[in-house]
């Protein structure tokens, strides 16, 4: 492509911004691959199969793998809404924007709201739980606080790299995305070529996991660990303003999100189950930590050393991406007028043209999520499991959105349609998001503290009520003159002027 050509498409992109009501100061330099990177290092299959799978095989048996294409497949038609939305509307901040143009102030005031501590939480959750990695790798015994300084410390270090700018940020989450998915094929090809112990025919073996009941309740109740694994694609629409002809190439990007990562988890899972020599044990719980337990079998201590500074990679990139999102989101809200601090989080640095406010927030709210850590471990605990629920609930706010605006006349206009198919994908999605939000929220363990087993339910209600009296007092919604509420109407709109051209051409 000539420089000409590149210029040209890059003003086509600003008009098009332009007209959408905003101008941008954010490098638009981001490949087509960078964006997916981007969108992969937050899915991370790595970090969410290591991270859950134990609780994924206990909870389900071997058959929980099934999930892992269910899920996929339920997330696709998500991916395909959102697809449809970014396209015609890329604006930076993603879920935030996209909510404002479908419905309108209220909703996407509140829909912003609950993915931003959906992120918050998520950064501190992805923190803590690669401090004990990287506690092992270099040697240092882990403990509470020892996990608590280490994943203070890796907040800080992406947060610095994140403000470097858009081309950093780009390439580390090119750097994690090889090394990720190359760990994931050599790890997995090996597992499953030279450290198989178990049958193909396993994955159809509950094993009991059901007890007395039906086995239908424990492989839903493993789908849990699943749908960790299957966000992050809305992440590449986050960086919209930073991508050359968004219109196309988020949408695309999505996909591959979710058809790259998602084939990269199945693959991992299917090798660590395979290569399990006592599954009664693991799924007893006497093998606490199957991972570690087969990767040290197969690979031995520097395989395992190896494998672990892969993983710690992936940590570190998916920290980075999750940053970023968080912070173009914040940065969305500040343009917009719409919270507290909008001056400062909507100001781009000149040098780096990121969003240095914004990033700072992003990286010390989830900072002072993790130090609550060492006053009130539980609470701490209670506090993270809200983000994945939170992260599906502004999901399922902006599938409902697109819903309400369909049934207003809203047909997409952008590059990237559904066309006939917009009003069942769109149903069948919002029908999967409010089955995978129940699911996440129903209480299992009535034996557990009821802080773990109610905590997603109470975390939800906590921030939901915090953002309505926060909306109700303040009316953040009221400030700001960007556009709100008329995807129907542009719709209507551009099939009034095709009525006319058709007039025009006939007379």
């Amino acid at each position: 492509m000539t420089d000409k050509t590149i210029s040209q498409r890059l003003d086509q992109d600003s008009a098009q911004l332009q007209a959408l009501g905003y101008s941008s100061n954010f490098e638009r330099t981001m490949t087509v691959w960078e964006n997916f990177s981007l969108g992969f290092t937050y899915l991370s299959p790595v970090v969410g199969v290591y991270s859950v799978f134990a609780l994924a095989v206990t909870s389900g048996g071997p058959p929980m793998f099934w999930n892992y294409i269910l899920v996929g497949l339920g997330q696709l038609l998500v991916c395909l809404i959102f697809g449809e939305i970014v396209s015609q509307f890329p604006i930076s901040g993603g879920i935030y924007p996209w909510s404002r143009r479908l419905v309108g102030k209220r909703w996407a005031w509140m829909a912003g709201w609950v993915y931003l501590w959906a992120l918050c939480t998520t950064i501190a959750a992805v923190a803590v739980g690669g401090a004990p990695y990287l506690a092992a790798l270099a040697g240092i015994r882990s403990t509470h606080s020892g996990d608590i300084f280490i994943a203070l410390a890796m907040v800080c270090v992406t947060t610095l790299l994140n403000v470097s700018g858009t081309r950093l940020l780009a390439r580390v989450a090119m750097i994690g995305f090889v090394c990720e998915l190359a760990g994931a094929i050599v790890v997995g090809s090996y597992l499953l070529l030279f450290a198989r112990h178990q049958h193909f025919a396993i994955l159809f073996q509950t094993f009991h996991v059901e007890g007395s009941g039906s086995y239908f309740y424990a492989f839903v109740a493993s789908s849990v660990a699943a749908m960790f694994c299957y966000y992050g694609f809305e992440a590449c629409g986050d960086v919209a303003e930073e991508t050359p002809n968004p219109g196309v190439a988020i949408p695309k990007a999505m996909r591959m999100t979710i058809y790259i990562g998602g084939a990269a988890a199945i693959f991992v899972t299917l090798a660590l189950l395979l290569a399990i020599t006592d599954m009664p044990s693991v799924i007893s719980g006497k093998d606490a930590d199957p991972v570690v337990t087969v990767l040290r079998n197969a690979l031995g201590p520097l395989g395992v050393r190896i494998v672990m500074a892969i993983v710690l990679i992936s940590f570190f990139s998916c920290l980075l991406s999750l940053q970023a999102a968080t912070s173009r989101l914040l940065f969305s809200y500040g343009r917009d007028g719409m919270i507290v601090g909008s001056r400062y989080l909507n100001k781009l640095s000149e040098r780096t043209r990121m969003p240095i406010a914004a990033l700072i927030i992003a990286g010390l709210i989830p900072a002072i999520i993790v130090m609550i850590g060492f006053f009130l471990e539980n609470a701490v605990r209670t506090i993270i499991v809200f983000g994945s629920a939170g992260i599906y609930v502004a999901f399922q706010m902006v599938v409902l959105g697109a819903l309400i605006a369909r049934s207003k006349g809203w047909k997409p206009t952008g590059r990237f349609r559904l066309n006939g198919w917009g009003w069942p994908v769109n149903i069948a999605a919002l029908a999967y998001g409010i089955a995978a939000i129940i699911n996440m929220m129903w209480p299992r363990s009535p034996s557990d503290p009821w802080y773990l087993n109610y905590g997603m339910i109470m975390t939800s209600v906590i921030v939901l009520a915090c953002g309505a009296v926060y909306m109700i007092l303040l009316r953040p919604y009221e400030k700001g003159t960007a556009p709100a509420g008329d995807a129907h109407r542009i719709a209507a709109q551009l099939a009034g002027a095709e009525v006319s051209s058709g007039v025009e051409s006939g007379s």
